[in-house]
């Protein structure tokens, strides 16, 4: 031997070391060698040069827990119970072979008793039964750890898995009571626990001052603690008689996530209990971790699914051979397809090429985009699909309005630019007849492109809620009266008979919206009766209802689109739109009129009593769809009279009746 710890300096003590037939070999508290004899030199093919100062490279990776456990076990063992500890187990040669061993383990003291490391004497060994039972008892209880954990890594839920880690505890260890502590910040709570009272699940203390804390300041991964004080600063250890605690380490994502405890009040700890207790501690960080990450996935997938069945667009999710797997609440709605029926099966409609928009048409009419993208780590595909019927409407109704406006536009302004341009060239050469002929035509077409520029300004204030009207009393058949008169000389054709009911009280509403609701609807009533014929304004009293018809004898309008007249952009004509010009904004004014009045307007065929259809808003005044007899009265179209012969020639038996209900004062 070359060099020993300074601290031998008896030459008996070195001669008797160098001369020892077994090997010995000393570490200091950091695990470096101090003593490496002629004996070790022989044993592990080291020589003292090489090993004194490094940690020596002789204990196999899967035994490092029993030898941590040993010397951790001296540490704490008390005065009576002996100096040594003594195990059968193997260590590494130079060569890379394992060699079986006896080591009598103790702990190296100088004179004052400060603790300087560890000190072992290696025994060869070759037929020793009490070696080979060890050994035997050692393998089996191995064995059952990897069952243990085989059967850990099996479970996915978090509790269970804790659950199991702690009996696994009890039964390889002997514990009387165990438990396992989550490390939550700068706090530790009890999760799983055997052998202790239920009250203490779930009961917290500081991490700082607890053996946990102490265990992670001191950088190993296994401890014993021993004594009153030491004992009794857990708050939870409340076992009768419990003399020594172990507890171990365990990581998760190499991060310190909680410790096992064994409690012991009978039996006494020896280095196996606390090998066992570090290696399944070790291998609980792992089942741990699988739990943990499967909890994750399972929370995960529940958000995902969440956010899927909540959105609003219609998402299908697609296998490798493009079957539906999964089919949300609006993808039922969208296409009327039910999971049962979608699930299982292709996609019930064409899809895109990734990454690319896909707009189609469903059989119900449904305008449709999709898009489908890809899932790279599944291979799975995604396909959403989103209802843009109403954009394609709008997008309609917006070429639609520039298409008409530019035509309604192009005439009255080309016929004005024409006489405009004939009185400034030929101004001289015109008879004044002419010219005031000329100047008239300019004035009328003028006062046309000015209800139109009103009507767009009126739809542009509809569509956006801002109409003001004034809510007053006002006399409803003065307001008619003057409406009538006005038209009855506008065409030759047209007959207007105006039949108000005596005594009519005064209207609840706005004089000027009213007039403008009823004006559009005479002038609707002679653009769509274009033979001539009698237009009929009648209004009668209903309960607390003023009930005002205006009907013609004109084309009448399509089954189906008694409701749709009132939409933006709508004309009611049955043929060529262009046949009566203008821009199809005239109803959907009056009705964003009378509904910011509180009042409410229909189409129906004429020449039959009709019930009242909803339009759309509910009962006048926020009452629900289910109306007082009083309502019901005043929601009965009042009868026809038996029908005149048509003026100009209109057809019999057909024709429009808008019916307008507004609220009576007082």
């Amino acid at each position: 031997m070359t060099d020993v710890y300074e601290h031998v300096h008896d030459p008996i003590a070195r001669a008797v070391i160098e001369s020892a037939a077994d090997a010995i070999v000393a570490v200091d508290r950091r695990h470096r060698v101090t003593v490496w004899n002629p004996a070790a030199e022989r044993m592990f093919g080291w020589t003292a040069a090489d090993m004194v100062g490094r940690v020596p490279p002789i204990v196999p990776d899967e035994l490092k827990a029993e030898h941590n456990a040993v010397q951790e076990r001296l540490l704490t063992r008390r005065a009576g119970d002996g100096g040594q500890i003594s195990i059968a187990t193997r260590r590494f040669h130079r060569d890379g072979r394992l060699i079986d061993v006896r080591i009598d383990t103790s702990l190296l003291k100088d004179p004052d008793g400060t603790l300087l490391g560890w000190v072992g004497v290696y025994h060869p060994v070759e037929d020793d039964e009490i070696v080979q039972h060890r050994m035997t008892e050692r393998a089996r209880l191995v064995r059952r750890l990897n069952d243990i954990v085989a059967d850990l890594n099996a479970e996915l839920d978090l509790g269970i898995v804790l659950d199991r880690i702690t009996a696994a505890l009890i039964e390889l260890t002997g514990a009387d009571a165990g438990g396992f502590v989550r490390i939550e910040g700068d706090r530790l709570r009890l999760v799983s626990m055997s052998g202790l009272p239920e009250r203490m699940r779930g009961r917290s203390a500081e991490l700082r001052p607890s053996l946990v804390g102490e265990l992670l300041r001191s950088g190993k991964t296994v401890k014993l603690a021993t004594g009153e004080r030491r004992l009794g600063d857990l708050i939870w250890s409340e076992l009768p008689g419990l003399h020594t605690i172990a507890l171990g380490l365990s990581y998760l994502q190499n991060r310190p996530y909680g410790a096992l405890y064994a409690l012991f009040t009978g039996r006494k700890v020896g280095h196996t209990e606390l090998e066992l207790l570090e290696l399944l501690a070790g291998h609980a960080g792992v089942a741990v971790g699988n739990a943990v990450a499967y909890a994750e996935v399972v929370r995960q997938r529940a958000h995902e699914r969440a956010v899927i069945d909540s959105s609003a667009d219609g998402i299908a999710v697609l296998d490798h051979d493009l079957v539906v797997r999964h089919w949300n609440p609006a993808a039922h709605t969208l296409t009327g397809i039910p999971p049962e029926d979608a699930i299982g099966r292709p996609l019930p409609f064409d899809m895109p090429a990734l990454g690319e928009m896909l707009t189609f048409r469903l059989e119900s009419g449904t305008w449709l985009n999709v898009l489908a993208a890809e899932i790279e780590e599944t291979g799975e595909l995604v396909v959403d699909f989103r209802d843009v019927s109403e954009a394609k409407a709008l997008e309609e109704a917006k070429d639609l309005f520039l298409a008409t406006t530019s035509h309604e536009l192009r005439t009255p302004i080309t016929v004005v630019q024409g006489f405009a341009s004939t009185l400034v060239n030929r101004w001289d050469e015109m008879a004044d007849g002419d010219r005031r002929a000329a100047v008239a035509t300019i004035a009328e077409r003028a006062q046309s492109l000015g209800r139109l520029v009103e009507h767009l300004l009126l739809g542009s204030r509809a569509g956006a809620d801002e109409l003001a009207v004034t809510i007053e009393a006002f006399d409803l058949t003065r307001v008619l009266e003057g409406v009538v008169a006005g038209f009855r000389s506008l065409s030759p054709l047209h007959r207007v008979e105006l039949d108000v009911e005596p005594g009519l009280p005064p209207c609840r509403g706005d004089a000027m919206a009213t007039d403008i609701v009823l004006g559009q609807l005479l002038e609707n009533a002679f653009k769509y009766s274009p033979d001539g014929g009698t237009v009929s304004v009648r209004a009668r009293r209903e309960g607390s209802r003023i009930v005002v018809t205006v009907t013609d004898e004109g084309i009448g309008i399509p089954p189906g689109d008694h409701e749709r007249i009132f939409e933006r952009f709508v004309q009611g004509d049955a043929g060529d739109r262009r046949r009566f010009g203008g821009i199809g904004l005239g109803l959907y004014i009056v009705r964003r009129l009378t509904e910011a009045q509180g009042g409410t307007i229909s189409a129906h065929p004429a020449g039959r009593e009709t019930s009242h259809t909803k339009t759309g808003q509910g009962a006048v005044n926020g009452t629900s769809g289910t109306e007082t007899p009083e309502l019901d009265r005043a929601t009965r179209l009042l009868p026809v009279t038996e029908p005149r012969a048509p003026a100009g020639g209109a057809r019999a038996g057909e024709g429009t009746c808008m019916r307008l209900v507004l609220r009576a004062a007082g």
